[in-house]
């Protein structure tokens, strides 16, 4: 075998590990992941699994940023060259929805699940999800203090407090969705988001018009 075709593969067995990781993660939760039950499920020995990653906190530190990466290419990816400000919160929002509405991941969203496992602890894990955490919030600020300074919003905003409810918007989505199986419930966050970002109901009720995505 070639040296250029045994990284590719390994590459390529890296990938498979978290994708399948991601998945499980999403549904029973980072301490989920264990090396005999992926390399059950993927074929692959105990220590060849090992090999990529060398200890369980590793693989979680991966597949938290594996759970980034699908976030990103999900909502700020598909609304990247919407003017900054009110249009970009909008179509924003919308991404986020649908990002749920359909089913990327089998358990919803990963940070929520992983908030909750990993708040009350400390440790490199925690750090990530709350430093990712915080990166987004960082975004949504940059653009509610674009849309104050073009006027979408009164100058008086509290950004904080918007942020806020735009992200408890979200954890409820992801409850009612995931626990209740409600249905209903991305109509009733486009509704809320409606009210904390005006617009037209069109504006989160049908496809972004920026999406590059499918």
């Amino acid at each position: 075998m070639s040296p250029r075709k045994s990284v590719v593969e390994t590459r390529h067995t890296r990938r498979r590990i978290l994708d399948h990781s991601l998945r499980i993660a999403s549904v029973d939760g980072l301490e989920g992941l264990t090396i005999g039950r992926l390399a059950n499920d993927l074929g692959i020995s105990k220590a060849g699994l090992l090999g990529h990653f060398g200890t369980k906190q590793a693989l979680q530190l991966a597949v938290v940023d594996a759970a980034a990466e699908l976030f990103t290419q999900e909502v700020p990816g598909r609304v990247r060259t919407v003017p900054s400000g009110m249009p970009w919160l909008r179509a924003a929002a919308e991404a986020w929805v649908s990002y749920l509405e359909r089913d990327v991941l089998p358990g919803g969203c990963f940070f929520t699940a992983a908030a909750a496992e990993f708040d009350g602890r400390g440790g490199p894990v925690h750090d990530a999800i709350a430093g990712l955490n915080a990166l987004w919030q960082r975004d949504l600020r940059i653009h509610l203090r674009r849309a104050i300074s073009d006027g979408d919003l009164p100058p008086d905003t509290d950004v904080d407090q918007l942020i806020y409810e735009l992200v408890g918007t979200m954890l409820a989505l992801n409850h009612f969705m995931q626990l209740h199986r409600d249905r209903s419930a991305p109509t009733r966050a486009r509704r809320a988001l409606h009210r904390l970002l005006g617009g037209t109901p069109a504006d989160l009720t049908s496809p972004t018009r920026y999406a590059d995505g499918p």
